[in-house]
């Protein structure tokens, strides 16, 4: 078969798209790695393909919400990688041609666990395949996305929404989506200070105790269990973990206080959001005060800690990344 020839990326000027993708908690109690929950705080983008830059590796970014400031104006922006990388894939080159405008509105804050980098990612994937004028299609998504982030857990939420496991094989990534039970409802206390993921994975060992292992492959099977057959109980269970909790506390020591004020005042299960510093707890929406108890918990123990920060109640989304309209 004879190779297709490269369209030029100034074929593109002019085309536009609004697309939105969800926070995720990944993760997720035991599920490290491999597990994640879309939900529902939102990055918001408009991108057009205009005429480059006069620095054809700036971007023209303007930024409403969470980040404004901390994002790079430039093409190693993640969104803008991922954007050229679903292009690329679609048959595009010479991005040096054209210029991004891009308007993005961000309720999903930086550098808290709740994979702001991961819905920058899905984003620009999804809105190449609108700009691009061709659908690439869910496991190339998923392949792109997990090259670029490092690990599926993330991003396979942020792409399909709801719960999601996922693993990176050699040539693909699988993933699996479950509907979360319907009254499953997060109350996320997400503190003013950031911790970098890079940061946080130095500190996790090359080498676990066997009993570590087992004990959360175990949880992570009869958790993924549970919740498919509506078991919203099983998140108390599936919330303990031991593979990356405890070390991560050696630095971030405020968090064992954290879930046990979260516990002691009703939620069914907490843990840390990503690699922090959010502490997420779960609780069931039909108890009317679990939300106003559980926060209030959070908030005392922020403030007796030193920890300052806002809540957020949160829902699990079903949608991930998608066109919107304007």
């Amino acid at each position: 078969m004879s190779a297709v020839a490269p369209a030029s990326a100034s074929a593109l000027i002019g085309r536009s798209v609004t697309v939105e993708a969800p926070a995720t908690i990944a993760n997720l109690g035991a599920g490290y790695d491999c597990l994640g929950l879309a939900v529902g705080l939102l990055l918001r983008v408009t991108v057009e393909a205009t005429a480059p830059q006069p620095d054809p590796s700036s971007i023209d970014l303007t930024v409403h919400g969470d980040c404004i400031g901390e994002l790079p104006e430039d093409r190693s922006n993640r969104f803008v990688v991922a954007l050229e990388a679903g292009l690329r894939e679609l048959g595009f080159d010479g991005f040096a041609q054209i210029g991004w405008k891009i308007d993005m509105t961000n309720a999903i804050p930086l550098e808290r666990g709740l994979c702001s980098s991961a819905a920058a990612t899905v984003a620009g994937l999804v809105a190449a395949s609108s700009i691009g004028g061709r659908q690439l299609d869910r496991e190339t998504q998923l392949r792109i996305a997990t090259r670029i982030e490092g690990h599926p857990d993330n991003v396979a939420p942020g792409l399909l929404g709801g719960l999601v496991a996922s693993v990176s094989l050699d040539d693909r990534v699988e993933a699996v989506r479950l509907d979360p039970p319907r009254n499953l409802q997060v109350v996320a206390w997400i503190p003013e200070r950031k911790l970098p993921t890079s940061e946080m994975r130095r500190v996790l060992p090359d080498f676990v105790p066997r009993a570590d292992a087992v004990a959360n492959l175990a949880r992570v099977a009869v958790g993924v269990a549970g919740l498919a057959s509506g078991r919203l109980s099983i998140l108390g269970m599936l919330t303990e973990d031991r593979l990356h909790e405890p070390y991560r506390a050696e630095v971030y020591k405020e968090l064992p206080e954290l879930i046990a004020a979260a516990r002691s005042a009703g939620a069914i299960g907490a843990c840390l959001a990503g690699a922090g510093s959010t502490v997420v707890a779960f609780i069931d929406s039909n108890d009317e005060s679990s939300a106003d108890h559980v926060g209030a918990a959070l908030r005392a123990a922020g403030s007796r800690l030193g920890q300052p920060g806002r809540l957020a109640v949160l829902s699990p989304t079903p949608t991930g990344a998608h066109a919107a309209s304007r």
